[in-house]
C-alpha cells in the first residue's frame, strides 16, 4: 500500500499460462472448425490453392447431396441415423447399469475372490478391442444372433473401464452412509438405486461419455455382425461414401457427413464435462 492506495501486482506467470493455454485450445479447435467450414463449401472452393480456411460462398448443398447419395439405395439416410441412435443408447444405458451393479459389490462388500476379480478387470484394460473381435464374432455366430441388434450391442456391454472407474469412485464413499441405510431397513437393491447411483453421477457421466464416443463412431459392428443393409449404422454409411466411386467429387459430402457425426459427441461432452472433471479429480464423499 502506498499513500493509502493499494497497488495490485500483476501475476505475469498466470497471465502467460492463460494466454498459452488459450492459444493451444484454439489450435485444438482448428480441425473441428475447418471440418465445419468444409461441409458448407461449394465444389468450386473445395480445391482452391492455396486452400481457404473459411468459405466465401457457404452453401448447404453438401448436406442435400448427402441425402441424395444415400437415398439412391433402398435404405434411406434416416435409417442409418436411427440405427446409430438406438445401438448407442442401448450400449450406453445397459453398460452403465451393468458396470454399476458389478462395481458395487466389488467396492463395498466382502466376497470370495474379490481381489482376483478386480485384478482380472485391471488385466482386461490392457487388451485392445481388436484382440476380442474374433472371439466375439464366434460367440455371436454360434448363438444365432447374427443380423440382429443384439449382436451389435451385447459384445460391448462388458466394459472393464466402466467397472474400474466406478469401483475407484465408490471406494471414496463412506461405509457409514451405507450402514446407516441398512440400519433404517433398506435392502441392497434400494441402497444401489437410491443412494449409490445418485452419488455415482460423475463416474457414470465419465463412462457414458467414453462409451458413447466408442459406440457412435465404431463402424465394425455393422461390418462384422450384420449383412442386412437396413440394420447398419451411420459410420458404415460414411465409410461407404468415402470409399465409393467419385471420391474426389464427394469431398464436401463426406465433410458434411463427418460433421453430422461429430455434433452429437460435442453435445454429449458439453453436458457431461463438469462431471468428467470431477471424476478425474477423484472427488466424492470422504470420511
Amino acid at each position: 500500500m502506498r499513500n493509502g492506495i493499494s497497488i495490485r501486482r500483476i501475476d505475469w506467470g498466470g497471465v502467460f499460462l492463460y494466454v498459452f493455454l488459450t492459444v493451444f485450445g484454439l489450435l485444438m479447435l482448428a480441425p473441428l472448425v475447418y471440418m465445419a467450414s468444409t461441409s458448407v463449401k461449394p465444389i468450386s472452393e473445395l480445391f482452391l490453392f492455396p486452400p481457404r480456411f473459411f468459405p466465401i460462398n457457404p452453401t448447404l448443398l453438401n448436406f442435400r447431396d448427402l441425402l441424395l447419395i444415400t437415398g439412391t439405395s433402398f435404405v434411406p439416410f434416416s435409417r442409418y441415423i436411427f440405427n446409430s441412435v438406438l445401438i448407442t443408447f442401448l450400449i450406453v444405458f445397459f453398460g452403465v447399469i451393468i458396470s454399476a451393479m458389478a462395481a458395487f459389490p466389488l467396492a463395498k462388500h466382502e466376497m470370495p475372490f474379490k481381489s482376483a476379480i478386480f485384478n482380472l478387470i485391471i488385466t482386461a484394460l490392457m487388451f485392445s478391442s481388436m484382440v476380442l473381435q474374433i472371439p466375439q464374432y464366434l460367440m455371436m455366430s454360434k448363438s444365432g444372433l447374427m443380423n440382429t441388434y443384439f449382436a451389435m450391442v451385447l459384445p460391448y456391454l462388458s466394459a472393464p473401464i466402466g467397472i474400474f472407474l466406478m469401483i475407484q469412485f465408490l471406494k471414496q464413499m463412506p461405509d457409514s452412509l451405507l450402514e446407516s441405510a441398512r440400519i433404517e431397513g433398506a435392502n441392497e437393491w434400494q441402497i444401489l438405486w437410491k443412494i449409490v447411483l445418485p452419488l455415482l453421477k460423475p463416474a457414470i457421466a465419465t463412462f457414458a461419455l467414453f462409451s458413447f464416443v466408442q459406440a457412435w463412431n465404431d463402424p465394425y459392428p455393422s461390418m462384422m455382425y450384420v449383412t442386412k443393409e437396413e440394420l447398419k449404422a451411420l459410420p458404415f454409411a460414411i465409410q461407404t461414401i468415402s470409399g465409393g466411386a467419385g471420391v474426389v467429387a464427394r469431398v464436401g459430402t463426406l465433410a458434411a457427413a463427418s460433421f453430422l457425426m461429430i455434433v452429437p459427441t460435442i453435445i454429449v461432452f458439453t453436458i457431461t464435462q463438469r462431471m468428467v472433471l470431477q471424476t478425474m479429480a477423484h472427488s466424492g464423499l470422504k470420511e
